[in-house]
């Protein structure tokens, strides 16, 4: 099978975020519009009801290198937030401790990253999150920013 090349598929990627996902839940887009390389991406990830993180607005900054898909983005919070895969210094995302990055496949996406991080929100899909005590992790006042 052939290799569908970067920018072909961050167009794919653009278009399908540009629609939205699913329930709204989550939605991305470049960060400049006349960024022709496509690396640098904004992300949103409104939190899961019946958690602590229900009705939050989380901001995330997306960064696709140059052998991307071929490996992951790099996924940084900009609104501050309390996970085990979050650096609580600069809000970047720990590759190896998301699932969804450190397993990563051409196949995976932006929405991938998206979608699964909230899940992570909600099940407790990474190990650190599986016992309940984490899941009411308490978190940063709402609005505040790494």
């Amino acid at each position: 099978m052939a290799k569908v090349p970067r920018n072909f598929r961050l167009l794919e990627e653009l278009e399908k975020g540009e629609k939205g996902i699913g329930d709204g839940s989550c939605s991305y887009g470049l960060e400049d519009g006349d960024d022709i390389m496509m690396s640098n991406w904004n992300g949103t990830i409104i939190g899961p009801g019946h958690t602590v993180h229900e009705n939050r607005i989380y901001s995330l900054k997306i960064t696709c290198g140059q052998n991307y898909p071929d490996s992951p983005p790099q996924v940084q919070f900009l609104s501050r937030v309390n996970l085990p895969f979050v650096n609580q210094i600069n809000g970047k995302v720990d590759p190896l401790n998301l699932a969804v990055l450190a397993s990563w496949s051409r196949n995976s996406s932006i929405e991938t990253v998206l979608v699964e991080i909230r899940k992570s929100f909600l099940i407790g899909l990474i190990r650190e999150m599986a016992s309940i005590n984490n899941r009411k992790l308490p978190q940063p006042p709402e609005g505040s920013m790494f």
